[in-house]
């Protein structure tokens, strides 16, 4: 493996600081920095921009990011035990690195941008993965202040994040927001050998870019009819959405879709034309 700089290898920094990983923080740490490298790159030129990072660890993305370039990282960490590793990454990189001691959950990261653009890199903890995206994904007005968001998930979860109809075992309420708002795509695995302690899974990083012109749609409303709809999802439409309004027939004629169909069966396009529809009925 080779060096990306010449701070000490991450095996020797986590040993030195005791930093063994813990299941209840959703750790696992990535030892390999050609890997962490690769998710870096991945993320496209980084030379002068700015890139939140959440759960850096040891700081082994951390270091490729700022080695590949970033003009300035910031990190939120809320394991204390990793602030002494990632301050003297803030040494090696003098000016460039502000590490956040806090719940990524609770921090607004708006207000440490000075209102620039940051891109979002991170290979997030397992426990906290999905309400940070589905929070990222919520933030109003849109597109908001992250330009892209290239992010480790448990493989099952990236595949509901860029699923479509036709993989409708995997399509659910996160594929409907995620692709509504952002072009998505898995870009490569992370075998399950890569992690210290290894998982039980495989993992992908995914690349979410927001979509400059989204379909008109109140967020609010589409999350009502895709809660109803996949809340039953092997129930056709005509009954699933009358968890919404007694009487969906109006809603689903206006949407153009079928009374049989199915949600899994409805693209993001059907659910906008169904929350535009609802909005209609309660305003008319």
């Amino acid at each position: 493996m080779s060096q990306i700089d010449t701070l000490p290898p991450l095996r020797e920094v986590v040993e030195r600081h005791g930093l063994m990983a813990q299941k209840s923080l959703g750790q696992n740490f990535l030892f390999d920095l050609n890997l962490t490298s690769r998710i870096a790159r991945a993320a496209g030129p980084l030379d002068g921009e700015t890139v939140v990072e959440i759960g850096p660890g040891p700081g082994g993305l951390t270091r490729a990011l700022l080695a590949n370039g970033a003009g300035r990282v910031i990190a939120v960490e809320r394991d204390r035990r990793c602030l002494p590793a990632l301050a003297e990454i803030a040494a090696h990189y003098p000016g460039r690195l502000e590490v956040i001691d806090g719940d990524a959950l609770a921090v607004d990261l708006s207000i440490h941008l000075g209102g620039l653009p940051a891109r979002i890199i991170a290979n997030l903890p397992y426990n906290i993965g999905t309400p940070l995206l589905v929070g990222w994904l919520s933030l109003e007005p849109w597109p908001s202040w992250w330009s892209s968001l290239t992010l480790m998930f448990q493989r099952e979860v990236a595949e509901r994040i860029v699923a479509t109809p036709e993989q409708r075992a995997d399509y659910g309420r996160l594929a409907v927001l995620a692709n509504w708002r952002c072009e998505t795509k898995i870009l490569f695995d992370v075998p399950r050998s890569a992690f210290v302690p290894s998982p039980k899974i495989t993992s992908s990083v995914v690349q979410l870019v927001p979509r400059p012109k989204l379909e008109p749609c109140e967020q609010r409303l589409l999350e009502r009819v895709t809660l109803a709809a996949f809340g039953q999802r092997r129930k056709m439409l005509r009954q699933s959405l009358k968890a919404v309004t007694p009487d969906p027939q109006p809603m689903i004629d206006a949407a153009g879709l079928s009374p049989t169909a199915r949600a899994e069966e409805v693209p993001v396009s059907g659910f906008v034309r169904l929350a535009n529809a609802f909005a209609a009925l309660k305003t008319g």
